[in-house]
Order: C-alpha cells, then structure tokens, then sequence
C-alpha cells in the first residue's frame, strides 16, 4: 500500500460526492494552514459526482504537487471510497476529512505532533465545530450501548447533560477544555496512526454511509488503542452537505430526494448492523430482538417512501 522510503508525515484521504464548492474551499484552508516543513498528501476519491467536479480538479493538480484524484465509476460509498483512497497514501498518519469542512492555523501540525507525542493513541480529532459554533456532538461520542442508545433517543441524555449514567451517547459529563479519552469519533475529521489502521484493516465495506466511523473506532478500541479529543485547536464542519438530511445545513444542500432518502435509509441500516456486528452476542435475545424493533420502528416513521 505504501512505500517506507517515500512516506510523507500526513496523508489526507477526502471522499467526494456532489460538494464541488465545499470541497475547493476545504482544499483552499489545507493549502493556506499547513505548515510548509509538514510533508503531505490530498488523495480525493470522488464517488461518480455529477457536479463537474473533475475538471474543476484538473485544473487545481496543475497548481498543487500534493493532490491526487481518483475517480470511481460509481457512488460505492464512504467505507469503501476510504480504502481506495488508501491504496494511494503513503503518510505515516491518515487524516480523513470530509469535503464539508476547513481546517485553521495549527490544525494539522498540532495534530500530528500529538500524535508523535501520545504513543498509545490510535486515533484523535480536534474540536470539531459547527456553523453555530458549538461542538459536533457526533465527534465527540460514547458507544451506543442499548443504555446510552435508550437514554439518548429517550431524551434523559438532554435532561441530565452532565451524567455519567444518563449522558453516556455524547460524553458530555467530560470537559470540552482538556484534552480526553473519547469511544470514537466522526469521520469527518479523523487522525489515525497508519500501523493502527493496518491492523484492524481499516474501513469495514458493509457500511456504505453512516456508522463506518462508530464501527472502525470500536475495532480500534478492541485492540487496546485510545482515542482522543484534542479541544485545543478546530476544524469547522458544514456537516451532512452530501446527503441534505441534516437541518442547519439541509439548504446549502444539492441532495435531490432520492438521495436525501437513501442517506436516511442509510442511517438506520447502519444502527442495526453495528448492533448486530458488535453487540448481538453480548446482550440477551429478548434485548437484542427489542434494539432491533425500536430502530424498524423509528426507520418506518423517518425514511417516507
């Protein structure tokens, strides 16, 4: 996969569908912020976009020595898109960076010479933002046990933000000033130590939109690997432009309604199969056969056909 003669510090792994603007303002905040003694790479694997993307591509490989393209000829999804990127990287770390975000000053080299600097960590993010300016919940997250699954979709998560008990799905009960130990992590900005990757053989292709990065930061853990929040530098994420079905960001979005159902559908698909994967054979029959009714059911009222 990779040449230990020709490897650079950092390579960054973005998976592109239908967010042509964001991605060229993404790649615009890594050429403006990454230092100039950081060695790296920008792998874009683009899943059959129809937004005009690769000649607005071609045109930015003549200016910049660090990008590559790869194009799929179809929409094989997050996972799989991920390990084609892969194949091409030659970074010690991977960064995996959605094409709706920006990265700012110290970004990357901080986050690298954490790396260097915490062996036991197999992967981290920083603090993740919103438009609003607060915390994407969805990086800084606990295991979706059938408990923290039951207090969050329940809402005591909301009622009791500061538990250990009730607030388990978010971790919210940890300082967002200190840096911490987290279950996981979103993929949308995701340091990972490339051995470490290696090792758990990186993204699992049976997820093919949502759930990839509970299920990778799960294996991880499995192994004896941390994961880490590191508050003290940002990244600003748009989050959901790909698939249209997140509320803040649903008018920026081009996701026509095929594509904004098949990311819902997506969505719960995922719920199951992580339980199913992870889960199934630690929790009692009864246990199982109820998670598994609770996200049919709430599928069946959210995804309208």
């Amino acid at each position: 996969m990779h040449q230990q003669f020709n490897m650079k510090d950092l390579s960054i792994v973005i998976v592109h569908y239908n967010t042509k603007d964001f991605l060229k303002a993404c790649l615009a905040s890594v050429d403006r912020f990454a230092p100039k003694d950081l060695s790296y790479e920008i792998i874009i694997v683009d899943n059959n976009s129809t937004d005009g993307v690769v000649s607005e591509i071609e045109q930015l490989k003549v200016k910049s020595p660090h990008l590559m393209f790869v194009q799929n000829k179809e929409n094989y999804g997050f996972s799989k898109a991920n390990n084609i990127g892969l194949e091409h990287s030659t970074g010690r770390y991977v960064l995996f960076l959605n094409p709706d975000t920006e990265v700012f000053e110290k970004t990357l080299e901080a986050m690298v010479s954490f790396m260097d600097t915490t062996q036991d960590a197999g992967a981290a993010t920083c603090f993740l933002t919103l438009s609003d300016g607060v915390l994407d919940d969805a990086a800084h997250r606990g295991f979706p046990t059938p408990w923290n699954a039951f207090c969050h979709f329940s809402g005591l998560g909301r009622l009791f933000p500061n538990s250990m008990v009730f607030n388990g799905y978010h971790l919210a009960y940890k300082s967002l000033d200190k840096i911490h130990e987290i279950d996981a992590l979103a993929g949308a900005f995701m340091i990972v130590r490339r051995e470490v990757g290696d090792e758990v053989r990186w993204w699992d292709e049976d997820y093919f939109f949502y759930g990839e990065d509970l299920d990778f930061c799960y294996r991880l853990k499995e192994n004896g690997w941390k994961i880490y929040f590191v508050p003290s530098v940002k990244a600003f994420h748009h989050k959901g432009i790909s698939a249209g079905i997140k509320k803040d960001s649903a008018h920026l979005s081009t996701a026509d309604a095929d594509t904004r159902k098949k990311a819902m559908r997506a969505r719960f698909d995922a719920m199951s199969l992580f339980y199913k994967k992870h889960y199934k054979n630690r929790y009692p029959k009864l246990l199982t056969a109820i998670v598994l009714l609770g996200v049919w059911i709430k599928s069946s009222f959210t995804v309208q056909e």
